[in-house]
């Protein structure tokens, strides 16, 4: 099963993470550098590894910027000021979607 394996690994590459969310590296480092609780690791030859706990904060990131449709800045501001609360509510919307995914796959199992 891929969630059990990818839920195993200690660091994701940039690749991995941006194949995650369906975007391009370069906007992974661009929100690296914009936001201050991404903090990636680096190996030896510099390339960067992200923890679950960075994945977390891009899964934060992505529902406030492209989600939401927040300005930087926007996001920013709540993660800095609000984060547990975004967190929180952030939680509840991935835990409603999966709901709603559960309940679509029972009614196509309908006559």
């Amino acid at each position: 099963m891929m969630v059990a394996e990818e839920s195993l690994k200690l660091y994701y590459s940039i690749g991995e993470v941006a194949d995650m969310f369906g975007v391009n590296t370069s906007l992974i480092r661009f929100w690296e550098k914009e936001f201050d609780v991404i903090k990636p690791h680096k190996n030896k030859k510099g390339n960067r590894q992200f923890t679950k706990a960075d994945v977390d904060n891009f899964h934060l990131i992505y529902h406030l910027v492209k989600e939401k449709g927040m300005t930087l800045k926007g996001a920013q501001q709540q993660l800095k000021n609000r984060k547990d609360e975004t967190e929180l509510h952030f939680e509840v919307i991935k835990r409603l979607k999966g709901i709603k995914e559960e309940l679509l796959s029972i009614k196509s199992q309908l006559p």
